[in-house]
C-alpha cells in the first residue's frame, strides 16, 4: 500500500470513529429529551449507580456543580422518599422536587455549612460532574480538572459519613493514576469507570471510591 493509500485508510478510520462518537451522542440527546431528563449527563450516572449500586441506601446525598440538574435529577429518582439532596452550583437552574439547590462555590466555608445544616449529619454519597472551562489543549485542560478533582476530594474527606462514597469526573493524561492511588489511603475500594453514554474519543472519566474509612 502507498503512503497516500495508508494516509487515506487512516483518515477513513478517524472519520468513522468520530461519525460514531456523534451518533452515540446525539442518542443520548434524544433519549433524555424524550425521557424528560435535564442532559445526556444523567445517563452516565445511572450507569455509575448501575455498576456501583451507590443511591439506593444513601440518606444524605450531595451534588456538586449541579446544573443544569441531570444529576440531581436521577439521585432524586433513585433514592428513598425520605433522602435529602443537597445540589450547588455557581448557576441556578430549574427546581426539582426533593433537591435543595444552593448557589455558590462549594469551597466556600459558609456554603459547606449551610449544605450541612440543611443534611442535617454528614453525606453518604457525594458526587461531581464538575469540569472547568476547557481551552482546548489536552494537557492543560488535564491539570485543571486534576486541580478541580483534589478540590473535591477535600470535600468528601470532610462530609463523608463513615463507609460513605464519591464520584468525581476526571480527564485523562497522566496525573489520573496517582490520584487514584492517593485515595485507596482514605477508601477501600477505588476505580476507574467510563459510561458508555460518555463520548469515545473523549478523554473524560469517572472515579469511583466507596467504603470512606473516616
Amino acid at each position: 500500500m502507498t503512503l497516500a493509500g495508508m494516509e487515506i485508510r487512516g483518515n477513513r478510520k478517524l472519520s468513522s470513529r468520530l461519525w460514531l462518537s456523534r451518533r452515540v451522542r446525539d442518542i443520548y440527546v434524544k433519549r433524555a429529551r424524550r425521557e424528560g431528563y435535564r442532559s445526556r449527563a444523567a445517563f452516565k450516572l445511572m450507569e455509575l449507580d448501575d455498576k456501583f449500586h451507590l443511591i439506593k441506601n444513601a440518606k444524605r446525598m450531595v451534588d456538586l456543580g449541579a446544573a443544569p440538574g441531570g444529576w440531581s435529577q436521577v439521585l432524586a429518582l433513585r433514592s428513598s422518599q425520605d433522602a435529602r439532596i443537597a445540589a450547588i452550583d455557581l448557576l441556578p437552574f430549574n427546581s426539582l422536587n426533593r433537591v435543595q439547590q444552593f448557589l455558590g462555590n462549594f469551597e466556600n466555608e459558609n456554603n459547606q455549612l449551610d449544605i450541612m445544616n440543611y443534611l442535617g449529619q454528614k453525606a453518604d454519597l457525594i458526587v461531581s460532574d464538575m469540569a472547568p472551562s476547557t481551552v482546548g489543549h489536552a494537557q492543560s485542560d488535564h491539570i485543571q480538572i486534576m486541580r478541580l478533582a483534589e478540590n473535591v476530594r477535600a470535600f468528601a474527606l470532610t462530609f463523608l459519613v463513615n463507609r460513605g462514597a464519591f464520584v468525581v469526573k476526571i480527564f485523562q493524561g497522566g496525573k489520573e493514576k496517582l490520584f487514584l492511588e492517593s485515595l485507596k489511603e482514605n477508601f477501600l475500594e477505588v476505580c476507574f469507570f467510563k459510561p458508555k453514554s460518555s463520548r469515545s474519543l473523549s478523554a473524560e472519566m469517572y472515579i469511583v471510591a466507596m467504603e470512606f474509612m473516616g
